[in-house]
């Protein structure tokens, strides 16, 4: 909060000068310049030097050359001309209000005031890492919706939210609650059965304000007594799951291990798949043929079988990460083989929320070159969320979400897990 503050006096106080022809932001916002000595186009795909980028108020006015681009009078200068700088970080698929630390049981003895406040803490650890935008893919009682509306509204700090509310799942499927005995009756928030009920629930969380859907596919990891690559919902109520969702704008993630589950997603016309540890040839193929994305968490296994044990995670859950954590990472490198549109989907709140760009190494090390990581990460990630005209690149009319790393990220990928500059919206957070 303190670096926030005081930049943002900082800038207050600087008197707003005329700007570059790109300029179309009020003359009184403040403006910024940052000088750049790498920057990464993720557009062209190369590593442009001796920038500078024009920042006004929240939005980026001009990008060029040093000797090429007026500098406005008056403007604040950020000198970065020794660092590399790249657009802010897309996490498509994250948890934000949970905590990785908290052990499986005690999750029963906190209340949905204390989940928001602690998905607060969350989000303002994801945006000092370097994620300043993410999509949060299911959270109770609408808490990552809350938490969203707190952001915008500069209640707290943290990233740009998509929020999908609570996810859709089958009657004893990956998004229920299975953890408890019968006699509790404990039954996921999301939980709907038949074409006609998750019509129904589509409906209720567009009403209570989400972004997207998000609906259970197949069993899961961490959910009591499912396996992994069953199939979870019908064809039939797939496809209505779906068809109601675009029918109100909203783009629909499936979180799918299995490659049944996958396919039928497909064919119905799903926008994103989660995880797809165990999706076959036919399943990259539809991927490839209808466009869709493929979200898939490959560095949050190290996480579980280190830290999950300490917290008292079921074995049951240790078994099944063990069990599809490698096959996930040979089908993420087909998927890129095959030319598939991949983002960068963490699944934080499984692991640290502040060590998701530290996954960018891990899609390296299986198959993509480090601008392909990038892209993945800012370009590509706005185009699977639908909100590639205002994030994802560095360039006139977009959110001023910049992040810079002294080291060049071409050559050390691992370096994006130490972020060193973060501004969101033409605010400095860390510096």
């Amino acid at each position: 909060m303190y670096e926030r503050l005081l930049v943002a006096a900082l800038l207050a106080a600087c008197a707003a000068g005329p700007i570059a022809a790109h300029a179309s932001a009020e003359p009184s916002l403040a403006v910024t310049v940052i000088k750049a000595g790498r920057l990464v186009d993720v557009v062209a795909g190369r590593v442009l030097t001796d920038q500078v980028i024009v920042v006004q108020g929240p939005r980026i006015v001009a990008v060029g050359a040093a000797t090429a681009t007026p500098l406005p009078a008056g403007a604040t200068v950020l000198d970065l001309s020794n660092k590399t700088v790249l657009p802010g970080l897309i996490d498509t698929h994250t948890h934000v209000t949970s905590d990785p630390a908290t052990p499986p049981y005690h999750d029963y003895g906190i209340s949905v005031p204390r989940r928001a406040l602690t998905g607060a803490r969350f989000a303002r650890e994801t945006l000092l890492s370097g994620v300043t935008t993410i999509r949060n893919v299911g959270s109770s009682a609408y808490t990552d919706i809350a938490l969203r509306d707190a952001i915008a509204a500069g209640d707290v700090i943290g990233p740009r939210i998509l929020a999908s509310g609570p996810p859709l799942g089958i009657t004893g499927g990956h998004c229920d609650d299975n953890m408890l005995a019968p006699e509790y009756q404990e039954r996921g928030e999301g939980v709907a059965d038949g074409p006609w009920a998750v019509r129904e629930m589509v409906r209720r969380n567009v009403k209570y304000g989400a972004d997207l859907i998000k609906y259970c596919g197949t069993g899961g990891v961490f959910s009591k007594g499912t396996r992994v690559g069953a199939q979870q919902y019908t064809a039939e109520e797939v496809a209505a799951i779906v068809e109601e969702a675009h029918m109100h704008g909203r783009k629909v993630a499936v979180h799918a291990h299995g490659a049944n589950g996958i396919k039928v997603a497909l064919r119905a016309g799903v926008d994103t798949i989660e995880h797809a540890s165990l999706i076959d040839d036919e399943g990259l193929e539809l991927a490839r043929k209808n466009g869709a994305f493929l979200s898939m968490d490959i560095y949050n296994s190290e996480y579980t079988q280190s830290e999950g044990p300490k917290r008292g995670e079921l074995e049951e859950f240790l078994r099944k990460d063990r069990e599809v954590a490698q096959a996930q990472r040979d089908n993420f490198r087909k998927a890129v083989a095959k030319g598939i549109r991949l983002t960068m989907g963490t699944d934080t709140g499984v692991h640290r929320h502040a060590d998701a760009p530290k996954q960018l190494a891990w899609m390296v090390r299986y198959g993509m070159t480090p601008m392909q990581a990038i892209q993945a990460a800012t370009k590509v990630g706005a185009e699977a969320l639908g909100i590639d005209g205002e994030v994802g690149r560095l360039a006139p009319g977009y959110s001023a979400d910049i992040v810079a790393v002294t080291a060049d990220p071409l050559t050390d990928i691992a370096s994006l897990g130490d972020i060193e500059f973060v501004m969101k919206a033409g605010t400095v957070y860390r510096q």
